[in-house]
C-alpha cells in the first residue's frame, strides 16, 4: 500500500480529461454546427472547403451579373421597340408622301411629321441609359460581363449606335450652294472679275483691261517687211476683218490690226459678255451654320421613294439588333440556370465536408458525456482507495 503515487487516480483522471476533451470538441460542433471549427479539425478538410466557399460566393455573384445584363439587355430592347415603332410610323407617312394626289401643302405636314419622329429616334439614342451608362448613342462597345467564378469567363455584349444618322435617316446642317463669277476669258486673255460691282462695270473694266492686254502684246517688230516682185516695192501686211491688207510701213500696219483686234473684242464682250464670264461652282456644304435638311423626306415622289427604302432599311437594321440581343439574352438565361445548378452541387459538396452531422455527433456527445460521468465517479473511487491506509496507522 503507498500513498505517494495513487495510480489508479491518475489513470482515472487521465481518462477524464482525454473524454472532457472530447466532450468539449462535440459541444462545440454541435453548437455552431460545423465539424471544422479551426484548421486542427481537419487540415485538408479545411483547404477543399474553403476553396469550395470562394468558387460558391463567386458563382452567386456571377448569377447575379448575368442577371443584370439580362436587365441591361432588356432596358435596350425595350428601347429599340419604340424604334421599331417609329421607323414603320415613317414607312406608312412615306409611302403616303409618295402618292402624287397630295399637294405641296399635305406633303409640307407630312415632312414635319418625318422630321419630329427623326428628332426623337435621336432622343431615344442618346438618353437611354443602364446604371448611368448610354446603350444606343455607339459607345457601349466590347463590354464584358464577367459570368464565371474564375478570372476570364465572360460573355462580350456590343450594342451598335441607333441614331437617325445611323440609321441612315440622319440630318445636316447645310450651306446653300451657288456660282460664282471668277474671270472675263477672251482669245487667251482675262480679266479678274469684281464681284463687288455691277456687270456692266465688270463688262467696262474687261473691254478696257483687253484692249490694253492686245497693245502690249502686239509689237511692230511683229510685222516683216514683204518684197513684191510684180512691182519691186516693199510692204507690209496685216490682216484686217480677216482680209490681209497692205501698209506702207510696220508702224501703220500694227496701229491697223490693233484697230482692228480691240474692235473685235469690244463687239465680242459688248453683245456676249455672258459668255465669256468664267464662274466657280459652290457645293451646299456641311457646317455649323445653315439650312437643317432631314433625311426622311416626302417633297416629290422620287424622294418619297427614297425614303421608303432608306426606312425599310433602317427596320432591317433595328430588327437585326433586336435580334442579337435577344439570342444574348437567351444565352444569358441558360447561364444563369447553369451558375445556379453548380453553385447548389458545390454548396451541397462544401456541406459534406464542412456542416456537421448532427445525429451521428450526438451521438458521440452522449457518449462521451457518460463516460466523464463515469471517470469522475472512477476518479472519486479510487481517490478513496487509499483510505485503508489509516486504519493500519489506529
Amino acid at each position: 500500500m503507498v500513498v505517494q503515487h495513487n495510480m489508479t487516480a491518475a489513470n482515472a483522471n487521465r481518462m477524464l480529461g482525454t473524454t472532457s476533451s472530447a466532450q468539449a470538441k462535440s459541444a462545440e460542433k454541435l453548437s455552431s454546427g460545423y465539424k471544422i471549427n479551426r484548421a486542427g479539425d481537419d487540415a485538408a478538410g479545411l483547404k477543399i472547403s474553403e476553396k469550395m466557399r470562394s468558387q460558391i460566393r463567386g458563382l452567386n455573384k456571377a448569377s447575379d451579373n448575368a442577371q443584370d445584363g439580362i436587365s441591361l439587355i432588356q432596358t435596350a430592347e425595350g428601347a429599340l421597340n419604340e424604334s421599331h415603332s417609329i421607323l414603320q410610323r415613317m414607312n406608312e407617312l412615306a409611302v403616303q408622301g409618295a402618292n402624287d394626289t397630295n399637294q405641296s401643302i399635305d406633303r409640307d405636314a407630312i415632312n414635319q411629321e418625318l422630321e419630329a419622329l427623326t428628332d426623337e429616334l435621336d432622343r431615344i439614342s442618346q438618353t437611354t441609359q443602364f446604371n448611368k451608362q448610354n446603350l444606343l448613342d455607339g459607345n457601349f462597345k466590347d463590354k464584358k460581363l464577367q459570368v464565371g467564378a474564375n478570372a476570364n469567363q465572360n460573355i462580350e455584349i456590343s450594342i451598335d449606335a441607333m441614331n437617325a444618322d445611323s440609321l441612315g435617316l440622319g440630318k445636316e446642317m447645310v450651306t446653300q450652294g451657288g456660282t460664282t463669277p471668277i474671270a472675263v476669258k477672251y482669245d487667251g486673255i482675262s480679266y479678274k472679275y469684281d464681284a463687288n460691282t455691277t456687270a456692266a462695270k465688270n463688262k467696262e473694266l474687261a473691254i478696257g483691261s483687253f484692249k490694253a492686254q492686245i497693245s502690249k502684246k502686239v509689237v511692230s517688230a511683229a510685222f516683216t517687211a514683204q518684197y513684191d516682185n510684180t512691182t519691186g516695192s516693199i510692204y507690209y501686211k496685216a490682216t484686217i476683218d480677216g482680209k490681209e491688207k497692205r501698209f506702207a510701213d510696220a508702224t501703220k500696219a500694227k496701229k491697223a490690226y490693233l484697230d482692228d483686234q480691240k474692235a473685235k473684242a469690244s463687239a465680242a464682250i459688248t453683245n456676249d459678255f455672258q459668255k465669256y464670264v468664267q464662274t466657280s461652282t459652290t457645293a451646299g456644304t456641311t457646317g455649323t451654320q445653315g439650312e437643317v435638311r432631314y433625311g426622311a423626306r416626302v417633297d416629290d415622289y422620287e424622294s418619297a421613294n427614297k425614303t421608303i427604302t432608306k426606312v425599310q432599311d433602317a427596320i432591317n437594321t433595328v430588327s437585326t439588333q433586336r435580334s442579337a440581343l435577344g439570342a444574348l439574352q437567351n444565352r444569358l438565361e441558360h447561364t444563369v440556370a447553369n451558375l445556379d445548378n453548380v453553385s447548389e452541387n458545390t454548396q451541397s459538396a462544401e456541406s459534406r465536408i464542412r456542416d456537421t452531422d448532427m445525429a451521428s455527433e450526438m451521438v458521440d456527445y452522449s457518449k462521451n458525456n457518460i463516460l466523464a460521468q463515469a471517470g469522475q465517479s472512477m476518479l472519486a473511487q479510487a481517490n478513496q482507495s487509499t483510505q485503508g491506509v489509516l486504519s493500519l496507522l489506529q
